[in-house]
């Protein structure tokens, strides 16, 4: 009688030719699974690193030339993502040639203002001393609901009250009230203003802020002190900001349920 212990399925042919293409199937499978984890782990900190060394830009104050490129460098950056067996490279080298192109065009358009109007455009004037540009508004392609949008967005609920309207190169509006319409400042009303200085995070869930804690000239003994008169640790500090005149504001987090 044969051993039972040396048998295996490779012992019978016919059974270990029905099985082999699955096991090699789940294995390759899984092997694909994990190249394309690795791959986009690797490109999604490459495309983070490259739009981090373009600037730091919100998508709403992007430059024509700059949402043009994060669009590309995104449909580029998916393609090795997608297919395993395209080279990672073609994808890393297209995002860097554009990273560096558009690196280079920000210097030439500094040098070359002219370059910098033909890429990006130049402000429009859409209300001049308080008159509306029906012509210009027109060739913005813009409707009176659409800049009505946007005077809200700026906390103008009047048309009445603009005497200029600039529309800016990343499609924002920068707006000038009329001189009765503006709020009057310390200045206009001959009063002497204290300088508080710049209000910053210098306790964050518990975490002390190094750099805010400089530019308000705290240390992290005084908060301590601070927080030692409040009964409270740092621990229980969800936000607390401080200014220049050691005016301080706590918020302590809420108990968890």
């Amino acid at each position: 009688m044969q051993n039972l212990n040396s048998y295996s399925i490779k012992d019978s042919a016919p059974l270990y030719s029905c099985i082999k293409p699955c096991l090699v199937g789940q294995i390759n499978r899984g092997e694909i699974m994990i190249i394309s984890v690795i791959r986009t782990i690797l490109l999604y900190i490459f495309v983070i690193t490259a739009i981090r060394i373009m600037g730091k830009r919100q998508l709403s104050d992007m430059q024509t030339s700059e949402l043009v490129i994060t669009m590309i460098i995104a449909d580029i950056a998916s393609i090795p993502m997608q297919n395993t067996s395209q080279p990672l490279l073609s994808g890393i080298v297209p995002v860097l040639i554009l990273v560096c192109a558009e690196i280079f065009l920000s210097i030439l358009m500094l040098k070359l203002p002219r370059l910098r109007n033909l890429v990006c455009g130049k402000p429009e004037i859409i209300i001049k001393n308080g008159k509306l540009d029906q012509t210009m508004l027109r060739g913005l392609r813009l409707t009176t609901e659409d800049l009505s949008v946007l005077l809200r967005q700026q906390g103008v609920f009047n048309i009445e009250d603009v005497q200029y309207c600039i529309i800016e190169t990343n499609g924002q509006i920068s707006v000038l009230l009329k001189p009765q319409k503006r709020n009057p400042t310390i200045g206009d009303m001959n009063l002497p203003a204290q300088d508080c200085g710049l209000e910053t995070v210098v306790l964050s869930d518990g975490e002390y802020l190094k750099t805010s804690m400089e530019l308000c000239g705290v240390d992290k003994n005084w908060i301590e002190k601070i927080l030692g008169r409040e009964n409270m640790k740092a621990e229980d500090v969800m936000i607390m900001t401080v200014n220049k005149l050691k005016e301080y504001s706590i918020i302590r987090k809420c108990d968890r349920v």
